[in-house]
């Protein structure tokens, strides 16, 4: 059942856009901070007003966009309208295709991650060089959290080219910082959690607060937290110059 699901993620959520597609709103309609029409609108857009599309792969009906002034968040689809799609790539990006060679995730971590319908998989693999940082404010001499399910809860200072994979969720939540789990790393409490890490314990080690490193793994939104973006299930971690 979960290989059918990474599978189906896959294919239809395979990577990030290369390209950023322009849209234009066609009957007034609400900005709002995630893709749930319950949640209270934090901007109104009005006809022919322009939009950038940050993800062409709609969540519940809903595109997340940016506007002219800067604004990012999320429209209902049927109220825009998607005119053109430049020819530039952003270069601020990697694609799955630019992971660097010999690089690559290991699909078999999905079967010991901890409920995975919560997460929306943007890109199955992809490298990201940045610098650990606590995450725990002192409280844990690794520097990251420990969660009941046995994961890691960590912390990644992004190099400036992967700040695009940053979201309102990171910048507010997390101090800035892209979150990276390892799976079943630590004891599970958690009692529902238990199954997924019954026959796995995760090998990888943490380097230090302050290492530079580059850590490959799956690039998800956490649809139970506030949508931060997380490297969930991590791969690898290696420390880099």
């Amino acid at each position: 059942m979960i290989s059918r699901w990474i599978m189906l993620c896959a294919l239809l959520l395979t990577t990030l856009p290369l390209f950023s597609q322009q849209a234009v709103v066609r009957r007034n309609a609400n900005l709002r901070p995630q893709p749930d029409g319950s949640v209270a609108p934090e901007e109104q857009l009005s006809v022919g007003d322009k939009l950038t599309v940050l993800d062409p792969t709609p969540e519940h009906g809903y595109y997340q966009v940016k506007t002219a002034s800067g604004q990012d968040g999320w429209v209902f689809g049927r109220y825009i309208k998607i005119v053109a799609s430049p020819s530039s790539a952003d270069p601020g990006i990697q694609t799955e295709a630019s992971v660097p060679a010999g690089t690559k995730c290991d699909d078999t971590l999905w079967q010991h991650v901890y409920n995975p319908q919560r997460l929306i998989v943007k890109q199955p693999c992809i490298a990201v060089t940045g610098t650990i940082v606590d995450a725990t404010n002192g409280r844990e001499p690794d520097g990251v959290r420990h969660e009941a399910d046995g994961d890691t809860h960590g912390w990644l200072k992004v190099d400036s080219q992967f700040q695009d994979l940053l979201n309102a969720g990171n910048l507010n939540q997390e101090g800035g910082n892209l979150v990276f789990e390892i799976v079943c790393k630590f004891n599970v409490t958690q009692a529902d959690a238990q199954p997924a890490c019954s026959s796995y314990h995760a090998a990888i080690t943490i380097p230090p607060v302050g290492s530079h490193v580059q850590i490959v793994g799956t690039y998800v939104r956490d649809t139970n937290h506030a949508q931060w973006m997380e490297i969930h299930p991590v791969t690898s971690i290696a420390v880099s110059p």
